[in-house]
């Protein structure tokens, strides 16, 4: 009796500890894609080399709010806005002017002490836009966070010549209160361009190389703006995510078959006949280093697979962001509230402009307008 339960405990072993050995292996494989998932990914170069040009750590934030913080009771049953869509059918927010709590937020962010970059280029004329940029970020674009701004420029001497207003210190924040930080700037010198869709287009290539050779371990987030708007209210942490669009002012009332999406199968933008979600604006996108690391990638590659072919798409570096979007879906949209066009009235739904495109003469600043 008792060999025989001694044979039939070794056998028992010999089948699970293989089975053992197998979950071990198997944990070990799910652990490490979930692990670089969340805390890192190697990126590699356009080219398709096998080189690692660098990783970007991903920060991974708990929403850790202040014990001290009193706020109104939300509710799932009665929302603050009925008048619009506060979320997409893959489940991101929508965000809109009454849909959240801004001092919560920064409760939860600020002890992260997360880092903001955002570019901006101001080639030929265009830096004719700088001064009211700057002066109203200052003002309004993530007060109390730690901001560098990078000005891609083809007239350097120009952007030193921008003055703050009178008794202010230059790229200084007002003093809303103890926690503001200062607004960092660094110029970062470009070749100017006759043609303004090659300014558009070389965009994406700048802001990857950005990210790769200045950004990485030590930036969070990243915002790509246009020079040519200005800040009239509050950009701040309910716009963080992973990946971040901006609802474009022109086409949010349409149907989708109105949006001017690149509609040549040959290009690497096309978009087919019904499909589509909304139409992203190309003046601002943002999110985590590594998520519009990606997105500038991508769309630079498509784009000079395009230039082979004698393909230019229809709005440049917009075209190829909206079909990106498509297949990689943001984490947070952002309405238009956060890109509106001053020659717009304002619509009912828009409560509040934060940031908008100023009205302009293009014959004027274009160099082939």
């Amino acid at each position: 009796m008792s060999f025989k339960m001694h044979l039939l405990t070794s056998r028992t072993v010999a089948v699970i500890l293989p089975v053992l050995l197998l979950l071990g292996m198997l944990y070990s494989y799910i652990w490490r894609h979930y692990r670089d998932g969340i805390f890192g990914q190697e990126v590699r170069p356009a080219d398709g080399s096998s080189r690692v040009d660098f990783t970007i750590v991903n920060h991974w934030f708990h929403l850790v709010a202040s014990d001290y913080l009193e706020y109104q009771q939300p509710s799932i049953v009665q929302g603050s806005r009925t008048d619009v869509v506060t979320v997409t059918p893959w489940l991101a927010p929508i965000v809109w002017e009454g849909t959240y709590n801004p001092e919560l937020l920064d409760s939860i962010y600020r002890p992260q002490n997360i880092s903001i970059a955002a570019t901006v280029f101001a080639v030929g004329k265009y830096t004719k836009f700088l001064r009211d940029f700057l002066e109203t970020a200052e003002q309004h674009f993530f007060v109390g966070f730690k901001v560098h701004v990078y000005v891609f420029t083809d007239r350097p001497k120009e952007v030193h010549q921008v003055k703050m207003a009178s008794g202010r210190q230059l790229f200084k924040r007002a003093a809303v209160d103890s926690a503001s930080s200062p607004l960092q700037l660094t110029v970062v010198p470009v070749p100017g361009s006759n043609r303004w869709q090659e300014i558009s287009a070389r965009r994406m290539e700048l802001i990857q190389t950005l990210i790769e050779e200045k950004l990485q371990n030590h930036m969070d987030y990243i915002f790509c703006l246009d020079v040519d708007s200005k800040f009239h209210g509050r950009w701040g942490t309910e716009s963080l995510g992973a990946l971040v669009a901006v609802i474009h002012p022109g086409y949010y009332r349409d149907d989708r078959s109105k949006f001017p999406y690149e509609r040549r199968p040959e290009s690497t933008a096309y978009v087919a006949p019904r499909k589509g979600d909304f139409y992203y604006c190309g003046g601002a996108f943002g999110g985590l280093l590594q998520e519009v690391h990606r997105l500038a990638n991508t769309c630079r590659t498509n784009f000079e697979a395009d230039a082979k072919k004698g393909i230019e798409a229809a709005w440049q570096e917009e075209s190829h962001l909206n079909r990106y979007m498509l297949i990689n879906k943001p984490t947070k949209v952002l309405s238009p509230e956060y890109l509106w066009q001053d020659f717009k009235p304002r619509n009912p739904e828009v409560r509040i402009i934060r940031f908008s495109g100023v009205i302009k003469n293009y014959a004027d600043i274009r160099p082939n307008v």
